[in-house]
C-alpha cells in the first residue's frame, strides 16, 4: 500500500501541483499578454491608416505630375512658366501657390516681389526665394527606418522605399563642400523625440524582462539641411516638407521630361489636404466601439477624429504610428474608448483561468482521492478474499474431520452402544448439513455475482416457511445447548417468494445468531405483520450475543466482510451469509436490516412485501 501511495504521489499528485504552480505564475502575465495582443491589433489599425494616408498623398503627387505635363504639353515651357501659378491654382484645389524655378536658382514664377500682391505670394517669396535660388539650406526630412536614409526630395511614389544613388552622391558632394565652406555650415542630422508617447501599458515587471518593449520613442523621420538643387538631384519628381515658424509647409515638384532644367512645383494648402484625409480616419467597423482613431499634427493636436466630441490625453495614445516624411511628426493615434475595459478583461481572464486552474486541481485531488479510496477498497477486498479462502478452508476442515472420525468409528464397529451410534449419526448429519449450507452459499454467491441466479416465485405463506425452517434447524440448535423461542401469528402471511431462497435467508440468519451468541445461548424468532403505507411481513431473529461493533452496522452486509475474524476469535464463518441474505431479500423487493438489541445482542429483520388480494 505504501509503495502504491508513493507511486501515486510521484506520478500524479506532484506533477499536477507543479503544473498548477506554473499556471498560477502565468496568471500574473495575463494582463501583459492581453494588452500586447490588443496593442498589436490596434497598432495594425494605425499602421494601415498611416499607409493609406501616405498612399493618398502619393496619388496627389502623381496628380500634380500629370497636371504639370498637361500644362507644358504643346507650349513652350519657359514662355508659359510665368502663368503657372494662376494655372495650377485655378485647376487644382490643393495648390496654394505655384512656382517654377531652374536648377541654377532662377525663380521664374512667381516673381519676387510678386506682381499679384497677395498675402500668400508675399509670404511664399519671403520664405522660399532664397531656398529655391540655392542661396540657403533648409531643414528637410527622410525616413531613417532600418538604417536607410530617404531624402524628402526623393520620389514619394514608386521609389519611396529606396535611396537613389545619384541623390546619395549629390548629398555626399554637398556634405564635402559644406564642410569646406567659409560659412561653416555643416550638414547634420539628429534624432528627434516623438511628440506623443504611446502607452503600451505593460506591467513594469514584465516590461523590464522584455527589453525589446522599451525604446527611446524616437521619431522615424530624421531632419537634415540641404539646398533645393541638392534635393532635386537627378530625380524627376518629389515632395519636400519644412517647418516655418512652427508651421508645416508641403511642396510638390516635378521636372519636365523635355526640359530637365525646369522644375515646376506647388505649395499645398494644408487645410484642404487635411479635409481630404479626414474622411479616411476610420477604424475597422468591428473596432469602432473599442477605439477612437485621431490624426495628430506635429504639436500632437487632433485635426481629425473617428468619434465626434471624443476627449483624451492626446500626447498619451494607446498606440500610434508616424505618417513619415510626407507629414513629418504627424501621427495616426488610437485611444481606448473605455480604458478600464482592458484592465477588466485582464482581470476577468485571470479570474476565469484561476477558477479553471482551481477546478482542475480540485478535480485532480478528488480523482486522486477516489483512486486511492478505490485502491484501498480493492486491497481490502483482496485481503477479504484471502481471509475468505482461509475461513472456508477452516470451515470445510472442521466438519470433514468430524464426519471422517465418527464415520470411521461406526464403520469399524468400535461403538456398540446404540445411543452413541445414534448420536454419532446425528453429528454426521448436522456436519453434512453445515457443509451443504456452506457450499450452497458459495455457489449462490457465485451465481449472483455472474447474474445467473434464478428464482421460482410463487404464492407462499411466510409464517409457514419460517415454521418449517425452524423445525428443521431446531434439533441442531437444541443439541448445541440453545434455547429456541418461536412466536408465529395465528393466520397466514401471504407473500410472493421463492420458498427455498427465503428458507436459506432464515437459515443464514439463524446460523449467524448461533455463531455470535456467545455464552447466552438463547435465540428468539418473531414473525408478525407490519402495517403502514406499504404493509409487509417481518421476521425478527434476536440473540443475546456479542452484537456488532459500532461502525460496522452496514459493512457486515458487504461480501467477505467479517466484524470478528474467524481465525483469531474462533468464530466460524465465510463472510457471505448476510450478503446472500440481503441480496435474496432485495430480489424479493424486501430488505434485511440490523438493529442493536437492548441489553446486548443483535436483531436481524427480514421484511417482505405482503401479497395484496
Amino acid at each position: 500500500m505504501r509503495k502504491v501511495a508513493l507511486v501515486f504521489v510521484l506520478a500524479v499528485l506532484v506533477p499536477s501541483l507543479v503544473l498548477a504552480w506554473l499556471a498560477v505564475r502565468s496568471l500574473r502575465d495575463q494582463q501583459f499578454l492581453l494588452e500586447r495582443q490588443q496593442s498589436l491589433l490596434y497598432q495594425g489599425v494605425t499602421d494601415s491608416l498611416a499607409k493609406a494616408l501616405n498612399d493618398h498623398i502619393a496619388d496627389q503627387q502623381r496628380e500634380f505630375d500629370s497636371r504639370v505635363e498637361a500644362f507644358a504639353n504643346g507650349n513652350d515651357p519657359r514662355a508659359a512658366a510665368a502663368q503657372f501659378d494662376e494655372q495650377i491654382r485655378g485647376t487644382w484645389p490643393l495648390a496654394e501657390v505655384g512656382f517654377c524655378v531652374t536648377l541654377s536658382g532662377n525663380l521664374i514664377c512667381p516673381t519676387c516681389p510678386p506682381t499679384r500682391n497677395t498675402p500668400e505670394l508675399r509670404n511664399f517669396c519671403l520664405d522660399n526665394s532664397a531656398f529655391l535660388g540655392n542661396r540657403e539650406t533648409v531643414e528637410v526630412y527622410w525616413n531613417d527606418n532600418s538604417g536607410n536614409t530617404k531624402l524628402m526630395g526623393q520620389n514619394l511614389g514608386s521609389n519611396q522605399n529606396a535611396f537613389d544613388s545619384n541623390s546619395q552622391q549629390s548629398l555626399s558632394q554637398y556634405q564635402s563642400s559644406a564642410n569646406n565652406s567659409s560659412v561653416g555650415q555643416n550638414y547634420s542630422s539628429k534624432s528627434q523625440m516623438r511628440k506623443v508617447s504611446p502607452q503600451k501599458s505593460y506591467s513594469k515587471e514584465v516590461a523590464n524582462a522584455n527589453a525589446d518593449l522599451q525604446d527611446g520613442n524616437f521619431s522615424k523621420v530624421v531632419p537634415a539641411e540641404a539646398e533645393f538643387s541638392q534635393l532635386v538631384g537627378d530625380n524627376t519628381d518629389g515632395m519636400l516638407a519644412r517647418f516655418l515658424q512652427n508651421k508645416l509647409k508641403l511642396m510638390f515638384w516635378h521636372r519636365l521630361n523635355r526640359d530637365r532644367d525646369l522644375v515646376f512645383g506647388a505649395q499645398l494648402n494644408l487645410s484642404r489636404l487635411v479635409s481630404e484625409l479626414r474622411g479616411m480616419i476610420q477604424p475597422d467597423p468591428a473596432l469602432r466601439d473599442e477605439i477612437c482613431v485621431a490624426l495628430l499634427d506635429d504639436n500632437a493636436r487632433p485635426v481629425a477624429l473617428s468619434r465626434a466630441h471624443f476627449a483624451a490625453q492626446w500626447k498619451r495614445p494607446f498606440v500610434a504610428t508616424e505618417i513619415g516624411e510626407a507629414l513629418p511628426h504627424w501621427e495616426v493615434a488610437a485611444y481606448l474608448v473605455n480604458p478600464e475595459q482592458l484592465t477588466q478583461a485582464a482581470r476577468t481572464a485571470r479570474l476565469t483561468l484561476g477558477l479553471l486552474i482551481a477546478l482542475l486541481v480540485l478535480a485532480i485531488g478528488v480523482g486522486g482521492w477516489l483512486i486511492v479510496a478505490d485502491l484501498n477498497r480493492q486491497l481490502a477486498l483482496a485481503r477479504q478474499k484471502t481471509d475468505f479462502v482461509s475461513n472456508v478452508s477452516h470451515e470445510l476442515k472442521t466438519p470433514l474431520t468430524s464426519i471422517r472420525m465418527f464415520s470411521e468409528l461406526l464403520a469399524e464397529q468400535r461403538v456398540a452402544d446404540p445411543a452413541k451410534q445414534r448420536s454419532y449419526l446425528q453429528i454426521i448429519t448436522a456436519e453434512t448439513a453445515r457443509l451443504t449450507r456452506l457450499i450452497n452459499n458459495v455457489l449462490d454467491f457465485s451465481r449472483m455475482e455472474r447474474g445467473e441466479k434464478k428464482y421460482n416465485f410463487r404464492d407462499a405463506d411466510l409464517a409457514g416457511i419460517v415454521r418449517e425452517t425452524v423445525e428443521t434447524y431446531r434439533p441442531h440448535l437444541e443439541n448445541s445447548g440453545f434455547q429456541l423461542e418461536c412466536s408465529l401469528p395465528a393466520g397466514e402471511l401471504p407473500v410472493r417468494a421463492d420458498t427455498d431462497a427465503i428458507a436459506q435467508v432464515v437459515v443464514n440468519l439463524l446460523s449467524n445468531a448461533e455463531k455470535y451468541s456467545g455464552d447466552k445461548k438463547r435465540i428468539t424468532i418473531e414473525v408478525a405483520r407490519r402495517d403502514g403505507p406499504l404493509p409487509c411481513a417481518e421476521v425478527k431473529i434476536l440473540d443475546c450475543g456479542v452484537g456488532v461493533p459500532r461502525g460496522s452496522e452496514e459493512k457486515i452486509f458487504e461480501k467477505f466482510y467479517r466484524a470478528h475474524d474467524a481465525l483469531s476469535s474462533g468464530i466460524q464463518g465465510s463472510g457471505l451469509g448476510l450478503t446472500l441474505a440481503r441480496q435474496i431479500a432485495r430480489a424479493h423487493d424486501g430488505e434485511v436490516i440490523y438493529e442493536s438489541r437492548e441489553g446486548g445482542g443483535s436483531c436481524f429483520s427480514l421484511r417482505l412485501p405482503l401479497k395484496m388480494s
